[in-house]
């Protein structure tokens, strides 16, 4: 007997009793016995199949156990060959004229498919996994932390990964799915800032690795489970991180830490070979025979063995190519499968892979449904990344050609065809049918306005910025208009003011991003775009955003220049005689860049620099009205003129805002600094009950603004008034809380303010032993952020 013609033959054997049918690994195991002596050893199958060794002896073990119940005597690999022949024979010569293919199609007496009940209580959509499930339990009780699962497209290794995650009593679930286009790639350091702010509600680090430092300790303590999907895409001809994300290196790194109680899967059609990085890899075979048919069993489609053998054989048991086959087969031949495949075989006979399949189903989709058809690749300009889901308005709004009374049945035509999925009112589209109606959108008419609709339903779906979410479903508008180079429409999306049900004064988006602490991912984006503005006033809206984000990660130097370049603009725009409009923008612009100039000089420890900045600022917003910024100014300058000996002109300030402070609801920025910077002029003014109170307000602020780093400033400047009275135990109380906080937020400048604090704390208590450390702390982080007033003022003060 040839080797196809005997697994077909124990295939329907086994199906005939009902026992388990064969595996792909079982496959290989049964060829590589049936050659004898030159058959692959277990190890050898192991290596070239992508299995340990011993998974290999184990799936044979239970084979030939399998086998032995078959056959009712025992089985192994060196008697296969002869128990299954002499079994062949006398059924043969017994029934000569029956086609050996006896399995159960469960049909009754009126001609009805009765559904076996161990398929109903099954997920239909997660059957013939439990090898898989089996070995990622094996490679995680031997201590592995991260999981590539490999396969080709549609195999099922998302489902696989998503499915395990979910059954495993995790404390919390993180997603992350590559983009599928590279320059649409989230960099690492906002996916990090996303999980800290989004999952955790923590506060990310000015610095990366504060962040990802910050969440290795949350990893520490809870138990998280980690899905990276999709990671092709980030990965060069060598099997490495390419250039612009190499960074991904340092969170694989830090989740392959023996400390951390997560554990991460990666989906990927290709390994990583990243050699100081232990990932262990898992080869993801296809489903077996058995698992597409119950699955066509389960929706009640007259199931032929035959063909389905073959269905299932041509599609290498693609658990993607089974949901879309069986889809066809019911909605296209009213679940004749004879029919679908007479009509379809010979065009997927051609090339029997995944992406065929998608091919063809386009193909007929096409030719039978030209909607459909249309709205199925228009969804391809979706990311599904930082907003994995599509609302059912988000389809509407592809249908502009087609008329209202007809859109609805187009969208359940798509979600019937298996070619969109489809969870709880939620819309997306499998990795691999999204490459394909991608891949016709672009060559189509149909792009450029289905991005920009596509835009527009991004934009018109926020109306206000409340958190995380709805900042990055605002922003997926960018994206669309990205794709067609519409350069300007994408920084319209960035500098569109949004409201906040808590604050009075609208905000530009990207001011949202850094009030949320995404301050990495409103630099890249909007320095991906900035150098190919060429509207002026778009660009000075632009350098306004990315300003204060460069301050608080510690580029000072960067904000400096920024701060120029918005001032130049001003200049240049004000030549130019425009009219009163811009005019009044102008004046805005050199307003802000003396404003975020003041704050880069304070930072820097230039007092007296900061000083002409502020005066410069307030001088403009009291021309033009500008009632916000005016308020922000005062309560700078009050600090700054306490700070350099013109007490009664501080007081006087002081006071005004003082008066005004509990009105003060137009921002959370505005709002928590006032606090914050009344208390610092209270204190130089030696009106330490006021100090008191402001900074009191200020953690109460915070804490219900969830604005840590206003906390953590403000329990600096409590210390300080506690060493002032003696009370140097409650002093260190604050210091070291403060310094926890800024610690893990990464705020570099607060930081070493709150390290110099509490050295001089310690130096007050005369303990030496513990100032010299913490001075010497400070004066290291005000050199990293090239601060030599700031160095020289520490040293000055070390007794």
């Amino acid at each position: 007997m040839d080797i196809n013609s005997v697994l077909d033959f124990i295939s329907s054997q086994l199906m005939a009793k009902k026992l388990k049918t064969l595996s792909t690994l079982e496959t290989t195991i049964l060829r590589e016995a049936w050659k004898g002596k030159d058959g692959k050893s277990y190890d050898e199958i192991g290596n070239s199949e992508g299995f340990a060794g011993e998974s290999v002896k184990t799936a044979a073990y239970k084979l030939w156990r399998r086998l032995s119940n078959l056959y009712e005597e025992k089985v192994n690999r060196d008697n296969v060959q002869a128990v299954v022949e002499r079994y062949y024979n006398k059924v043969a010569i017994a029934s000569p004229s029956t086609p050996i293919l006896p399995a159960p199609n469960f049909i009754d007496s009126n001609n009805t498919i009765a559904i076996p009940e161990n398929i109903v209580n099954e997920n239909i959509n997660f059957i013939g996994r439990e090898n898989a499930i089996a070995h990622l339990k094996t490679k995680i009780n031997q201590g592995a932390k991260i999981i590539l699962i490999q396969a080709a497209a549609g195999i099922g290794k998302t489902t696989l990964a998503t499915e395990f995650l979910k059954n495993q009593n995790f404390d919390k679930i993180l997603y992350l799915t590559m983009a599928k286009e590279r320059e649409t790639i989230s960099p690492v350091e906002t996916i990090v800032e996303e999980w800290l702010k989004k999952d955790f509600e923590e506060e990310p680090g000015r610095d990366f690795m504060v962040s990802l430092g910050r969440l290795k300790r949350l990893l520490q303590t809870q138990k998280i489970g980690i899905l990276i999907d999709n990671l092709e895409p980030a990965l060069d001809s060598e099997f490495r991180f390419i250039e612009p994300h190499r960074r991904y290196i340092e969170l694989l790194r830090m989740l392959t830490d023996p400390m951390v109680q997560s554990v991460t899967l990666i989906t990927s059609r290709e390994r990583l070979c990243e050699g100081d990085i232990t990932v262990e890899t898992y080869r993801l075979p296809e489903l077996d025979y058995c698992a597409w048919k119950q699955y066509f069993e389960y929706y009640q489609i007259n199931n032929h063995d035959s063909i389905l053998t073959e269905m299932h054989k041509v599609y290498g048991g693609n658990a993607k190519a089974m949901r879309i086959l069986c889809g066809a087969v019911q909605e296209d031949d009213q679940g004749n499968i004879q029919a679908y495949w007479n009509y379809n075989k010979a065009e997927i006979l051609a090339k029997p892979d995944l992406k065929n399949l998608v091919n063809s189903q386009f193909k007929r989709l096409q030719e039978l449904d030209i909607n459909t058809f249309k709205l199925l690749c228009r969804l391809g300009c979706y990311r599904y990344q930082d907003v994995p889901t599509v609302p059912y308005n988000g389809l509407l709004c592809l249908l502009w050609d087609v008329p209202e009374g007809e859109q609805r049945r187009v969208i359940e035509s798509l979600k019937n065809r298996s070619l969109v999925e489809f969870k709880q009112g939620e819309f997306f589209l499998h990795p691999m049918i999204r490459e394909e109606a991608i891949a016709r959108l672009r060559k189509s008419e149909d792009w450029e306005t289905a991005n920009i609709k596509v835009a527009k339903f991004w934009t018109e779906s926020v109306e206000t910025v409340e958190n995380v979410q709805d900042a990055l479903t605002a922003f997926e508008a960018y994206y669309q208009y990205l794709n067609i180079n519409d350069y300007h429409q994408a920084a319209e999306v960035i500098i569109k003011t949004r409201t906040n049900s808590k604050w009075r004064m609208p905000h530009e988006l990207g001011i949202n991003f850094w009030h949320l602490g995404l301050f990495n991912k409103i630099i890249f984006d909007t320095e991906y775009i900035i150098d190919n503005i060429k509207i002026e006033t778009y660009k000075g809206h632009l350098y306004n955003i990315i300003i204060y984000p460069y301050i608080q990660i510690g580029e000072i130097n960067k904000s400096v220049i920024l701060c120029k370049k918005l001032e130049e603009i001003a200049k240049e725009l004000l030549q130019s005689k425009p009219e009163r409009t811009i005019i009044k923008q102008c004046y805005d612009f050199q307003s802000i860049s003396f404003f975020m100039r003041g704050i880069c000089q304070i930072e820097l420890g230039e007092l007296q620099e900061a000083l002409g900045y502020f005066e410069k600022s307030l001088s403009i917003d009291v021309k033009y009205g500008n009632e916000w910024y005016a308020f922000g100014d005062r309560f700078f300058l009050a600090f700054l003129k306490s700070c350099l000996g013109l007490k009664e002109e501080a007081l006087e300030i002081a006071d005004i805002i003082y008066n005004q402070i509990s009105e003060n609801n137009w921002d959370l920025w505005i709002g928590g600094y006032s606090y914050l910077f009344l208390g610092l002029t209270y204190k130089n003014l030696k009106q330490i009950e006021k100090s008191f109170e402001m900074y009191f307000s200020a953690i109460v602020f915070a804490q219900e603004s969830k604005y840590i780093q206003v906390k953590a400033k403000s329990l600096t400047g409590l210390g300080e008034l506690y060493r002032m009275q003696g009370e140097f135990a409650t002093a260190l109380t604050h210091h070291q809380e403060s310094i926890e906080i800024l610690e893990n937020i990464g705020a570099k400048c607060d930081l070493a303010e709150a390290y110099y604090q509490q050295a001089l704390t310690y130096q007050e208590m005369g303990d030496r032993e513990n100032s010299k450390p913490n001075f010497d702390k400070a004066i290291k982080l005000f050199e990293e952020i090239e601060a030599p007033r700031q160095v020289e003022r520490v040293i000055k003060s070390i007794i």
